[in-house]
């Protein structure tokens, strides 16, 4: 059976997330044999563990990075942990083969409608940066769950707030099943 490693990348889960939060709980419960990492309760001050870190990616084999997107890209915490961890020598240059073959799931809220990113700024814009990185470090990378109208200042609406949660949860059983697609 293939090791699952799920990254949570926002930087305050507990205290700042509605969507994120359902997503990671729903998670735990459908996946309880993955590996969860919680970069903003292990590294609330940003120092980040890289030997830690990079053994966890040396011992999985499907990479799930989950987060919101922040002003149209990863939160500054994921950004920090991927510059910290994915270095020369370990994940890419004549000695970086780390994460050579495995595979890249990108998961992701955006708060904003699907309908404002057309043509001129697509989906990729925001994930092209993390899109390379699978490129340049070896890893297959295997496409995006995405989930879009989930803004954490709609919590307070009821109505808005139980279509939130309705798509949350069904966020992270389109993501399960394409994780276990790849088992």
């Amino acid at each position: 059976m293939k090791k699952v490693l799920i990254i949570s990348g926002h930087p305050k889960l507990k205290d700042n997330s509605f969507a994120n939060k359902i997503i990671m709980e729903d998670l735990e419960r459908l996946l309880p044999e993955a590996a969860f990492d919680y970069l903003d309760r292990l590294y609330p001050d940003y120092k980040i563990n890289v030997p830690a870190e990079q053994q966890k990616l040396v011992d999985a084999d499907i990479i799930v990075l989950q987060f919101p997107i922040f002003w149209y890209s990863m939160p500054a915490l994921l950004a920090k942990w991927m510059e910290d961890v994915c270095v020369h020598g370990f994940s890419h240059g004549s000695k970086g083969k780390a994460l050579v073959g495995k595979k890249l799931i990108l998961s992701f809220t955006v708060g904003a409608p699907e309908s404002a990113y057309d043509a001129s700024f697509p989906q990729e814009a925001m994930t092209g940066r993390l899109e390379q990185m699978a490129l340049f470090t070896g890893m297959i990378y295997e496409g995006a769950v995405a989930t879009y109208e989930v803004s954490y200042n709609d919590r307070s609406n009821p109505e808005r707030s139980s279509i939130m949660a309705e798509v949350s949860h069904d966020h992270a059983k389109r993501l399960v099943e394409k994780i276990k697609a790849l088992m």
